[in-house]
């Protein structure tokens, strides 16, 4: 689906949603939830990813008369085994991640939402990026340092530029070109790690949109960037991926379907009702959050399946 398309669904989502929870009335009136529980995958601290989400946990106790509570575990897959396990109802993936989940059982969530950028875009990019004064220019300049990846199940972070980059022809094996590839732990430790010259260089996520300076429109460079832990003037660009389809938005395959529509329609409105907290959910400034399927997501599924056979 092309982002064009996306962008024109907006308003049609909406009107759809309104629509079917008149239709509905009674008959998903009895359909009922004691909580509601949302994941906020790893990428910076705990306290700032319950910090900038606290936002959705108070519209959502309003929108659904039930607790909400908000889940920041370490790592991305502390995520996806809420997921999996059921023990989460809400979670904005990355690609990969929602991959992983599909991979594992397709029928523990559906994807319904995703982020579109600024300009209308639908997608992002994995940025390669090390210290102005190391005098790394690009990857050639990486050889016999240290690079670092985020998350295994980061789509930015790991999956993508480690297909990517042996393709150009850099092996990612510890020793052969790059000194040692090594995880950080997420993408704010990557980030801080290159700023403070504990490893060479590293990737992030970033929509690619906007300033340099301001860490783009959004992604983990624009947070980082707002939270005051890295001035983009120190460091620089050096490697850039394909653009990566955004990660959806996904919902408890099993909840009530009330309750999926109300969700679904609330956070399609949030950038428009709610431009700060849309601002805070999704890492930045965005034009929309808009419908999105399983088959945008094939290709990454493809990708995930065939790293995991090596």
């Amino acid at each position: 689906m092309t982002s064009s398309k996306k962008w024109n669904w907006v308003r049609n989502m909406l009107l759809v949603i309104g629509l079917s929870l008149i239709l509905a009335g009674g008959a998903v009136a009895e359909e009922t939830i004691t909580e509601f529980r949302i994941g906020i995958l790893g990428g910076e601290n705990a306290s700032d990813r319950l910090r900038s989400n606290e936002c959705l946990k108070v519209q959502a106790e309003k929108l659904l008369g039930v607790p909400v509570k908000l889940f920041a575990p370490a790592d991305y897959n502390g995520v996806i085994e809420g997921l999996l396990g059921g023990n989460l109802d809400m979670a904005w993936l990355g690609a990969s991640g929602y991959a992983k989940v599909y991979l594992t059982n397709p029928d523990a969530v559906e994807p319904v939402l995703t982020k579109i950028n600024k300009d209308g875009s639908f997608g992002y990019y994995s940025i390669g990026f090390a210290r102005v004064d190391s005098g790394i220019k690009n990857l050639d300049g990486m050889k016999g340092k240290v690079f670092g990846f985020g998350d295994p199940n980061s789509t930015s972070g790991y999956l993508i530029p480690s297909i990517e980059i042996p393709q150009s022809g850099y092996s990612m094996k510890s020793g052969d070109y790059f000194k040692e590839v090594k995880f950080t732990g997420g993408h704010e430790q990557t980030i801080v790690a290159v700023f403070n010259g504990d490893i060479d260089g590293g990737v992030t996520w970033a929509d690619g949109l906007g300033n340099w300076v301001d860490g783009f429109n959004s992604g983990a460079l624009r947070k980082a960037t707002d939270a005051g832990l890295v001035d983009m003037t120190q460091i620089q660009e050096i490697w850039r991926s394909k653009l990566i389809p955004e990660g959806p938005i996904v919902l408890r395959k099993s909840l009530p379907e009330s309750v999926k529509l109300k969700v679904t329609g609330w956070l399609a409105s949030l950038p428009s009702m709610d431009p700060e907290c849309a601002y805070g959910f999704m890492a930045g400034e965005i034009k929309a959050i808009a419908p999105i399927d399983h088959s945008d997501y094939l290709s990454i599924i493809a990708a995930r399946k065939a790293k995991s056979k090596n």
